[in-house]
C-alpha cells in the first residue's frame, strides 16, 4: 500500500491560492475519489458487457455446432477440419479467460487506489467496511466474488468443446 500512496498523493499541492487550504484539499480528494469509484463501476460494466459478448458467441456456436453435427452422419467431418475448429474454439475460450483475468487485475488496481483515497476520507465505507462486511470473500456463503465464478465459465465451454470433439470423432 505504501507504493500506491507514494504514487497517488501529490505532495506539491499547497495553500497557495486557497482561502481554506484544508477544505480545498479535502474537496479535491473527495472529487477524485468519486471519479475513481465511477471509473471502477464503468470497468465492471465493461466486464459484464465482455462476458455477455463471449457467452452469447459461445452459446450461438454451440447451438450451431449441435445442429450441424446432428444433421451429419457420424465420422463424416474430416478429422483435420474438426481439430482446426476445436483449436479455434479453444483459442476463443482462452481469449475469454484472459479477458476476465485482465479485468480482475484492473479492478484490483482500481480498488487499491480507492482504498488509498479512503484513508484520507472521514469514512472508509467502500473498500474497507463493505469488504469487511462481506468477509473479504473468504466464505462463499457470505459472499462469492464474481471473478472466481467468471474464470470457470470459459473453462467449462472449453471442456464442452473437447468432449464434443472426442464424442463426434470416436
Amino acid at each position: 500500500m505504501a507504493e500506491i500512496d507514494d504514487a497517488l498523493w501529490n505532495e506539491d499541492i499547497g495553500a497557495d491560492g486557497y482561502r481554506d487550504p484544508a477544505a480545498a484539499y479535502h474537496a479535491a480528494v473527495f472529487e477524485q475519489y468519486k471519479l475513481c469509484v465511477e471509473m471502477a463501476d464503468r470497468v465492471s460494466a465493461r466486464r459484464n458487457l465482455a462476458n455477455t459478448f463471449f457467452l452469447t458467441l459461445h452459446t450461438a456456436l454451440l447451438a450451431f455446432l449441435g445442429a450441424w453435427f446432428s444433421q451429419r452422419p457420424r465420422g463424416s467431418v474430416p478429422l483435420v477440419l474438426g481439430l482446426a475448429a476445436l483449436l479455434v474454439l479453444l483459442g476463443m475460450c482462452a481469449t475469454w479467460w484472459f479477458t476476465v483475468r485482465s479485468y480482475h487485475q484492473l479492478d484490483k488496481g482500481k480498488f487499491a487506489v480507492i482504498g488509498a483515497l479512503e484513508r484520507r476520507l472521514p469514512a472508509r465505507t467502500f473498500v474497507a467496511a463493505e469488504w469487511h462486511a462481506l468477509g473479504e470473500g473468504r466464505d462463499w456463503r457470505v459472499y462469492l466474488p464474481l471473478n472466481r465464478v467468471e474464470r470457470w465459465i470459459p473453462l467449462l465451454f472449453g471442456g464442452a468443446y473437447v468432449l464434443g470433439f472426442f464424442g463426434t470423432a470416436l
